[in-house]
Formats: C-alpha cells, sequence, structure tokens
C-alpha cells in the first residue's frame, strides 16, 4: 500500500497530514493490514526530522502561484509549475502510488495534476471555509472531498464530499498540565494567556502585545510565540517596555513552541490569542479554550476572515479585524472576557463541540478504502 501526500509548505496543511498518517498506522496495526509506504510530495519538507521520524519519503517538486495582479513574478512561475509537474509526473511514474491525499496550496498542484494523468484515485481535503485554487480544481476530480467547516461544501460535488473537520495531532487530545509550570517557569493564582501569532508568528500581533505589556502583566501571565523572525525585535521592545516593572516574569516570549511545550501551553492556558489559521482554530477547539481570533488582512480567499467568523458564530471565539486591532482594544477585549467568566465558560464548551477528534481517523480510513476499491 503505497501513498503520496501533497500540500503546501505551512505547519497548516503539514501537520494534518502528519495527523493522517498516524491514522493510518493506528488501523493498519489494529486491523492488521499490509503495511504502507508513505511519500510526501512539495516544494518544502517543512519538517524533515519529523518526516524521517515517520518513516516518510520525501519527494522535492518546485511550484509556483498564480497572483490575482500583474507581477513579473507571475512569469518565472508559470515556468517552475510547468517544471513541477514534469518533474511530478516522472516521479510518479516510477514510483507509482496507489492514492494521492492533498491538501492543497499552490505546491500541491504537480502531484495532483500528476495523478490527474495516470488517473491515480485522489482525495482532497480543504481546511479553510474558502477553497483555494487548487483544490477547487482538484475537487472537480477527485473521488472524495473531505471539509473543515460545514459552510465549504457548497464548493464541491456534495455526493462526494462529508464534513471530517480539520486533522489535529493525537498529542493535542490529551492536555499536558503536568510539569507545565514548571517547565515553563509560571506562577500559581495568576490567569494565563496563550499567543500563537501561527508557527511563523505574526508581527502586528507581536507589536500590540508588547505595546500593552505594561498592563497586561498586572493581572495575567503570558506565554508568546512571536515567530523566528522576529524573536530579536520582539525581545528588545519587550524588555524595554518591561524595564522597572515588577511583574516582567510574569512574561514568557519564545521563537516557536515544539510539539512539547505547545502542549503544556495550552494545557495551562485560560484564554488563547491566535490568528485564524483552520490548523490553529482546531488545536484552539480540541483543547476546549475559549479564543479571540485576529484573521491576518490579506489571506488568499480571504480565508482566515471567514475562517474566524465562522468559528465566531457558534459562539467559541471573538474576532477583532487586523484592521482595528489596537493595544487598547485589545486589553479591553481581555479584560472584558475575565470579567464574564460565564461567557468564557460558554466559549469554551462551543469550542470542545466543534472539536472534531475522529477527523483524522476518518480520513485515514477513507484512503484505506479507496486503496482497497482500487487494488
Amino acid at each position: 500500500m503505497k501513498i503520496l501526500f501533497t500540500g503546501g509548505g505551512t505547519g497548516g496543511h503539514f501537520y494534518p497530514i502528519i495527523a493522517v498518517i498516524d491514522a493510518i498506522n493506528a488501523i493498519i496495526e489494529r486491523e492488521k493490514i499490509i503495511k504502507a509506504d508513505f511519500i510526501f510530495m512539495s516544494e518544502f519538507s517543512y519538517d524533515s526530522p519529523l518526516l524521517l521520524q515517520k518513516g516518510v519519503r520525501f519527494k522535492k517538486v518546485s511550484s509556483g502561484k498564480i497572483r490575482r495582479y500583474f507581477s513579473f513574478l507571475n512569469i518565472i512561475d508559470i515556468f517552475k509549475i510547468i517544471l513541477g509537474a514534469m518533474k511530478a509526473i516522472r516521479n510518479i511514474y516510477f514510483d507509482f502510488p496507489d492514492v494521492v491525499f492533498s491538501k492543497g496550496g499552490y505546491s500541491s498542484f504537480p502531484a495532483v495534476f500528476a495523478a490527474r494523468i495516470f488517473r491515480i484515485p485522489l482525495m482532497v481535503h480543504e481546511s479553510d471555509v474558502v477553497p483555494g485554487k487548487v483544490n477547487r480544481w482538484a475537487g472537480k476530480f477527485a473521488e472524495k472531498i473531505a471539509i473543515s467547516f460545514p459552510q465549504s461544501v457548497k464548493y464541491f460535488s456534495e455526493k462526494k464530499t462529508a464534513l471530517t473537520g480539520n486533522p489535529v495531532r493525537r498529542e493535542f487530545f490529551v492536555p499536558a498540565k503536568q510539569g507545565a509550570r514548571e517547565f515553563l517557569d509560571l506562577e500559581e493564582g495568576a490567569p494565563i494567556i496563550l499567543i500563537i501569532g501561527g508557527s511563523q508568528g505574526a508581527k502586528k500581533i507581536n507589536d500590540t502585545i508588547i505595546d500593552v505589556l505594561p498592563e497586561l502583566v498586572k493581572k495575567y501571565q503570558i506565554i508568546h510565540q512571536c515567530g523566528k523572525k522576529n524573536l530579536a525585535e520582539s525581545k528588545g521592545r519587550s524588555s524595554l517596555m518591561l524595564e522597572g516593572s515588577n511583574f516582567k516574569s510574569r512574561y514568557h516570549i519564545f521563537d516557536y513552541l515544539n510539539l512539547s511545550a505547545l502542549r503544556m501551553a495550552y494545557g495551562v492556558s485560560d484564554l488563547v490569542i491566535s490568528r485564524a489559521g483552520s490548523g490553529s482554530i482546531f488545536e484552539i477547539a480540541t483543547s476546549g479554550l475559549p479564543s479571540i481570533l485576529i484573521p491576518i488582512s490579506n489571506s488568499a480567499q480571504d480565508h482566515q476572515r471567514k475562517n474566524a467568523y465562522a468559528y465566531a458564530k457558534i459562539g467559541a471565539a471573538d474576532v477583532i479585524e487586523e484592521i482595528n486591532l489596537s493595544s487598547h482594544l485589545l486589553h479591553s477585549e481581555i479584560k472584558r472576557l475575565f470579567e464574564e467568566k460565564e461567557k468564557m465558560f460558554a466559549m469554551a464548551e462551543a469550542a470542545r463541540k466543534f472539536a472534531k477528534p475522529d477527523a483524522a481517523e476518518k480520513i485515514a480510513r477513507e484512503i484505506i478504502n479507496l486503496v482497497l476499491e482500487h487494488a
């Protein structure tokens, strides 16, 4: 059984694939099915050590995206797409998979195109409310389509589409509370706010948080993932802002929280402030935490904004538009939520109800079924 995975080069595409691989392996072990050979084809490996740990072979293919506005990069990217598609066809010809599973994103196009050429069964998963261009196209000939939000069904054939939710790594199902306070150097008593701007961080959120840090640390402890490229600047600014503060030990800044640290942070936090990528939303929901979502203003198809409002509609989060984001507004919203304990509780309950802990299992089962149907 050979399965090829493909998707864009972000954590929002990569980690759900890892969750599905884990679920497939669990089914194989439980039901004594023949072992699987996994391949990940994309422009970037994203996390090579993790792929190696999971026994996944990486196949690099170039790709590019066509922008909706005029840019000379469009010309360059057309050639990258053509070369990537040719390389994907060659790779797949010599390493013929039984099924291709695509998470979408422009990096998935070469593998999906090759799957179409060779008539290999394709399953597509869409993370966001509004599908990207590659998934919309792939959905026309995919045999199975999985969606994370119910609003996405209108973009695909209803008879091929199932609402599964977004796969979340199984480690998030059990919050890591034990030892978290010692590991993260947290004190007892003061509420904890976790701030995550996606795997790369978010400068706008970083700057806004740091501007209001002296007030926040008087009442709250802050766990702040600022992004590797933002660490030096954020550390420097936060040190200046907290100079002379009696509560500066309540601020904990990290460039990146690995899986273990992130589980601990979710396990002890009372509120999350985050971007609105589907991966982040489903991790927050799985952890059963209230949140304030700040969608990025220039995301493709405005997907983060649509994700944020779809999630907020069920009562699990509040949304602050990036254009309206200010230190005063964010501070007021944090203060208001902590003063409304019943609302915080209701948001946490709504988050838990929204979470789909069996998403990876459902998708893994469908992939295996596709392999067996076309064997």
